[in-house]
């Protein structure tokens, strides 16, 4: 057994998993291959850089996001820090600078004494531990082998896909407005609104539109949490006013009425010279991308900064691989987190690489090692992936149906979730002063 924790993939999980190890005095090696090599979707050599959107998830009080986002606080996560830090406005949710975010978790990373970054490809998995595999959706093809054949199986996988960014300065302001839904955390996206006409007229031609095509090979499996606007409208035409397009809550000053439909945008970066396309995820060709947003009145004039693309994720059948502590059974030592082992989202990511980080620091300090209770998001997150039916397994962010809720007996729901988010914090503050006194706090 080593006494420094290797960790491959300097994503969210691979980050916030150095960290953690790092700040309890464990001397890391983080390996990432970016720079040397590309991914189909990332852009920079930033560690933890965000790929499919600037959102961190929902931040009002009480929500199952917000829980997770509380327990991460709890334990200092260099993630949440700097999403705190580097946050722009987006009403309920917490949205981020994705440039300044992960530029803030690259500086930490490589300036703290007990963590060596080294941009390198790692093919071959290190015989000993511990070692976390926090490689993402997008592992290398040379490490996918080895993984897979390490694990015995083939990958699972789904599909996701980006929204596309456009510049705030090409956008007809007379047209669109600035507001939340009911009001909720001020004025902070912008509204595109559609009449009855409009929307049909756009939802004529996005069926009618020419896409990606697929390879001949592949079944098309996406995430329900970031599904294809495309293969949304194909659901009915009615689809996407009752989904990411719907107008409830939305009143145009310009008429003080609701719109048929609205399109939101949401700022991307402090400066809010460049806004998102809320729930506009597509696998559209880049022409009728263009054509497309541009007949989103007030986009008529649209610029792209970027076009959404979608790419292919791949991920582990994890209750059957893996231990509570994320270890792999067949592999003592091995360890996985991320968006890798079949979570959904940028700080259930995260979680996961501050829990595997925990575990491995226990195993190299000698300690004993328990993990989180199943009344928290950590400990939900943990038992879905490891004890789920492995013959229909999925990705999954964290919800209140993840929960362990025992005694908590209310109709009401907002009560109820009060009582679960109340339990959860306690909980997780418990959990945390008890590893506190055997492998040491980030504080």
């Amino acid at each position: 057994m080593n006494d420094f924790l290797t960790i491959i993939g300097a994503g969210l999980a691979g980050s916030e998993a150095a960290w953690q190890a790092a700040e309890r005095g464990i001397h890391v090696v983080l390996y990432e291959m970016r720079s040397v090599s590309r991914t189909a979707a990332h852009k920079t050599d930033n560690c933890a850089e965000l790929v499919c959107s600037n959102s961190l998830g929902n931040n009002l009080p009480h929500s199952a996001p917000f829980i997770l986002k509380e327990e991460l606080r709890s334990f200092n996560s260099v993630v949440i820090s700097s999403g705190d830090r580097n946050s722009v406005p987006a009403g309920s949710a917490l949205a981020v600078d994705r440039e300044l975010f992960s530029k803030e978790i690259t500086k930490k990373i490589s300036n703290h004494p007990l963590i060596t970054l080294k941009r390198q490809e790692i093919v071959e998995i290190p015989d000993s531990g511990p070692v976390i595999i926090a490689t993402g959706p997008l592992t290398s093809p040379k490490l996918s082998k080895e993984i897979s054949q390490l694990i015995g199986q083939e990958y699972l996988y789904f599909y996701d896909a980006l929204s596309p960014i456009v510049d705030a300065n090409t956008i007809d302001y007379d047209t669109a407005f600035f507001a939340s839904r009911y009001g909720k955390g001020g004025a902070d996206y912008l509204n595109c609104p559609m009449n009855e006409k409009q929307y049909y007229d756009f939802i004529r031609e996005l069926n009618n539109a020419e896409k990606v095509p697929m390879a001949s090979f592949e079944k098309p499996v996406y995430f329900e949490g970031c599904m294809p606007i495309e293969v949304l409208a194909e659901r009915g035409p009615k689809t996407l006013a009752f989904g990411p397009l719907k107008p409830v809550g939305l009143i145009n000053p310009h008429t003080g009425k609701t719109a048929f439909a609205v399109v939101q945008l949401r700022k991307e970066n402090k400066e809010s010279s460049a806004y998102n396309l809320v729930g506009f995820q597509t696998k559209l060709t880049y022409p009728e991308q263009k054509r497309l947003v541009r007949m989103i009145p007030g986009l008529e004039k649209a610029e792209f900064f970027r076009f959404g693309a979608i790419h292919r994720n791949t991920f582990i059948n994890s209750p059957g691989l893996l231990s509570n502590e994320l270890e792999l059974k067949s592999r003592p030592g091995t360890y996985f987190a991320g968006q890798i082992i079949g979570v959904e989202g940028y700080l259930e990511s995260a979680s996961m690489g501050l829990l595997a980080s925990l575990s491995a620091v226990a195993k190299i300090l000698g300690k004993d090692y328990i993990p989180p209770p199943r009344d928290t998001a950590l400990g939900a997150l943990i038992n879905y992936l490891t004890t789920s039916n492995v013959n229909n397994f999925q990705p999954m962010n964290i919800n209140f149906g993840l929960f362990r809720i025992g005694e908590i007996k209310i109709r009401d729901k907002k009560e109820r979730n009060q009582k679960i988010a109340l339990n959860a914090l306690e909980k997780i503050q418990k959990w945390e002063q008890e590893l506190k006194c055997s492998i040491g706090s980030t504080a």
